[in-house]
């Protein structure tokens, strides 16, 4: 069985590139005027990510340098990688989310192109834990060396 089997939905790029992507998501968080509001956007993202099947939470899949639980899973080639994750955490969930919008569904080129700037231009270094962050930067590792290994 073919992973495409395994996994029914990604999410899909909504942006026609990684860099409209982030663009779209530093005007969305623009628009929340403090903190809060952004931790309850993040986490109404995480609630939209496709489900995870259960058969995949294994530690195979499983993503270590997080506090929380975070499994995922890659697919594709160098023209087209896509990403599917989950975490057991509402913010880190919403994270993933904002991460999967820019690079999943892209070339591999794309992806190792993309420098992460929506997290400094949403203000995001400066409100997560060091916890937070170092799972952010193990998820956005991943990926990364997901799309060298696919050139």
């Amino acid at each position: 069985m073919t992973m495409s089997a395994q996994t029914s939905a990604t999410l899909l790029p909504t942006e026609a590139s990684a860099a409209e992507a982030q663009a779209a998501i530093i005007e969305e968080f623009g628009l929340f005027g403090d903190w809060s509001e952004r931790y309850q956007y993040l986490i109404d993202l995480g609630r939209q990510l496709p489900a995870f099947p259960e058969h995949l939470k294994t530690d195979q899949y499983r993503l270590h340098g997080c506090q929380s639980m975070v499994w995922i899973v890659a697919e594709g080639d160098a023209d087209r990688i896509d990403f599917r994750a989950v975490s057991d955490s509402a913010i880190v969930s919403g994270l993933i989310h904002l991460a999967l919008r820019v690079y999943s569904g892209r070339s591999a080129q794309e992806i190792l192109a993309t420098e992460p700037t929506f997290i400094a231009g949403i203000g995001l270094a400066k409100h997560l834990s060091p916890t937070r962050s170092n799972g952010l930067s193990a998820l956005l590792a991943y990926i990364r060396t997901r799309a060298a290994a696919a050139c």
